[in-house]
């Protein structure tokens, strides 16, 4: 699949209550992103370079150096103009006297020729005698589609003042609705449910909830262009031969981090029973049990030097047990248990027979695939510290996959050790009634809070970007959420197979009885929300 080149403006304006932002919802037969509230901005065209001479207040050198383009960054920032007007009807354009286009000028009867092709950007330029100040636009971020989606972006995301007196409006065909709305509003619309909002608009909305003002906002844009979105492949092994990953690949972050000089010394495969160090100090070990719920195996991550601490020992598999006590030493201090599976914690027991260690962690709650045999020595509290020789780990208690489920982070590295709270290529599961698809989204929002570099889940390749992967995960959930509430909305009172049936229809029927769990969770969530109940087996809307 191509991956075009893309350009989206925030439009910003100043209010007694602080900055709003300008957001556009898509029409619900949109391929991509239906019904989400989104920035003004679409595909970059080859027309745009013509409108090139009709820019002022910067060179297109300029703007591609601090892009790190060779070329073109102009071309961005001129489809981000073109694409605000046919889409919100607000073109950022001077005239002759270098004042800013207001709501009467002429140029705003020819929006939808402009959305319909049949003039360019250019052209309107020409015509009007118009220029376009680029030096008003600031270059705010980079976001890549990650594979997936039906269509994929490398957008240039842009911000810049509305120009006073414009109206915004959307186009009624792409777009069916606006509003201008503070970031901080936004950001707890999508929270509650209320409102559509893709992984880049979030981004973007908590980037902005720090200022205050216009001014404030473009002078740190201006002077703090985003790093480079990394696009160039990576060599790494896989099967002892030479490969080389792609951006978004699972192993990619992990085999940067790694080898940042490029060397192709990375495994591009987890393999059990093969050390491997990924921090300062860590060592993954994965036991040898792969599966459909395991990925390539649990990850055991050993932290030390010359005493060490366990995180997640692992299924009772004696070869796995063999090959932690081959790694220490059999020095072994502590073991730290992220939660109670069958595929964690079991060889826990074994462990502090062998070595005498102390044992972290909560009690199994009940329920099948727990183990009721962990036992542990200290049961530390939310926001408690515990001391390793690889550095100091802070407890974080986070619910939804299991109640009983903690994440330990590693704070002078900044890496989370994310048990299945996190885990790589997969959604977690969320099975009622222990598991709580509230608590999960919450425990993931409260993990944003966290100061993050990488992420070493349970099972997979270190996951860097952290942000960017809570995001999505949260928007993922989300996303199911206003579908089954849509669902719930057209079809109550509904039992839960045919709710099921409905807001699933993009999965295979064959996995609806998983499925229905997952739904009951989001149905449990609502309700806690009060936005749905139960009564005689059947769900209702309030």
């Amino acid at each position: 699949m191509d991956i075009r080149p893309a350009a989206t403006l925030v439009l910003t304006r100043d209010t007694e209550n602080g900055i709003e932002v300008l957001l556009l919802q898509r029409t619900w037969e949109a391929i991509f992103l239906p019904g989400y509230y989104v920035f003004p901005g679409g595909a970059v065209n080859e027309q745009e370079s013509e409108a090139q001479p009709h820019v002022v207040g910067v060179e297109d050198a300029d703007i591609s150096q601090t892009m790190s383009l060779d070329e073109g960054g102009a071309d961005f920032m001129l489809a981000a103009v073109r694409e605000c007007f046919e889409e919100a009807g607000v073109l950022l354009a001077q005239d002759a006297n270098g004042k800013l286009v207001g709501a009467d000028h002429p140029v705003h009867g020819e929006r939808q020729a402009l959305f319909r092709d049949e003039v360019s950007l250019a052209q309107l330029c020409e015509k009007h005698g118009l220029v376009v100040p680029l030096d008003r636009l600031a270059y705010l971020s980079h976001w890549v589609t990650p594979p997936g989606p039906p269509r994929r972006f490398d957008t240039r995301f842009f911000v810049a003042v509305a120009p006073e007196g414009q109206v915004a409006g959307h186009d009624g065909q792409e777009t069916i609705d606006h509003v201008w709305i503070s970031p901080a509003q936004a950001l707890e619309e999508h929270r509650a449910g209320q409102r559509l909002l893709g992984l880049p608009t979030i981004r973007t909305l908590r980037v902005l909830c720090d200022f205050s003002s216009t001014a404030e906002l473009m002078r740190y844009a201006h002077a703090n262009p985003p790093e480079a979105f990394p696009t160039d492949p990576w060599p790494a092994l896989r099967k002892g031969k030479p490969v080389m990953l792609e951006p978004n690949a699972p192993a990619y972050d992990e085999a940067v981090k790694l080898d940042p000089e490029g060397e192709g010394s990375t495994r591009a495969e987890v393999v059990p029973g093969q050390p491997v160090e990924v921090a300062a100090g860590v060592v993954r070990l994965t036991a040898p049990n792969p599966g459909m719920m395991t990925g390539p195996g649990t990850n055991t991550y050993i932290l030390g030097f010359e005493r060490f601490t366990v995180i997640d020992p692992g299924p009772a598999n004696d070869a796995h047990i063999d090959a932690i006590l081959e790694v220490t030493g059999g020095l072994v201090d502590q073991v730290l248990v992220t939660h109670t599976h069958l595929d964690h914690s079991p060889a826990v027991s074994v462990l502090k027979e062998r070595t005498g260690c102390r044992v972290f962690g909560w009690p199994a709650p009940e329920g099948a695939g727990q183990d009721p045999s962990f036992k542990a020595d200290d049961e530390p509290e939310h926001g408690d510290l515990i001391v390793s020789e690889a550095g100091i780990l802070k407890v974080i208690h986070t619910p939804g996959h299991t109640s009983n489920h903690l994440c330990y982070l590693l704070t002078d590295q900044e890496l989370l050790f994310s048990g299945d709270h996190i885990m790589q290529g997969s959604t977690v599961v969320i099975n009622p009634p222990d598991g709580d698809m509230k608590a999960y989204v919450e425990s993931l929002y409260d993990l944003l809070d966290e100061a993050l570099r990488f992420i070493a889940p349970a099972h997979g390749f270190l996951m860097g970007q952290p942000e960017a992967v809570i995001d999505y995960l949260i928007t993922h959930r989300l996303s199911r959420e206003h579908k089954i509430f849509r669902a719930l909305e057209a079809l109550a009172p509904v039992s839960l197979k045919d709710l099921t049936a409905k807001a699933y229809d993009d999965v295979p029927a064959a996995i609806h009885g998983l499925a229905a769990r997952s739904a009951l969770a989001h149905l449990l969530k609502l309700e806690a929300e009060h936005r749905a109940y139960q009564s005689d087996n059947l769900w209702h809307t309030h």
